[in-house]
């Protein structure tokens, strides 16, 4: 069942499992009110349960740089605003990873880390990755970084 992403109320809606659940919410929330600012584009998420497809495509981006992810997957989001694709997936352990994917000319294409205020970087990305902080009122401090996708997905 999919879930509209509320960036006025915090929801932990789809996220109850993991140990950082307010957290994580408002790293969604966050991601929600970009979405509505800059496109007007509402933020649905399913269950990862549901969505294999998405899975599959984050997963074989990330294997470009030889990163599988530990965590447990919640939540999935796939969608497409201007000529850009977007792929998320949020963890169990308050990771976020994104995929911008622009079709056509290919000029912007980079996979985005977020972790939820307080999580340790997760192993797999610690030695390949700085993370940098941003300030957010919906997720508190959010630490991110991202790599340029080369390849053709």
């Amino acid at each position: 069942m999919s879930y509209v992403v509320d960036f006025k109320n915090v929801s932990t809606v789809g996220l109850e499992s993991s140990p950082v659940a307010d957290r994580l919410a408002g790293l969604r929330a966050n991601e929600a009110r970009y979405f509505m600012n800059k496109y007007k584009h509402q933020f649905v998420t399913v269950p990862a349960s549901e969505s294999q497809d998405t899975l599959d495509y984050v997963n074989l981006v990330l294997k470009e740089r030889n990163i599988e992810i530990a965590a447990k997957p919640l939540e999935t989001s796939l969608f497409q605003v201007e000529d850009i694709r977007w792929a998320y997936v949020f963890y169990e352990d308050g990771l976020s990873i994104n995929v911008l994917y622009t079709l056509g000319d290919g000029k912007k294409r980079a996979v985005g880390f977020k972790l939820s205020e307080g999580m340790e970087v997760p192993a797999e990305l610690a030695e390949k990755f700085k993370f940098a902080r941003q300030k957010s009122a919906l997720a508190g401090t959010i630490r991110g970084s991202f790599f340029v996708v080369k390849g053709e997905y």
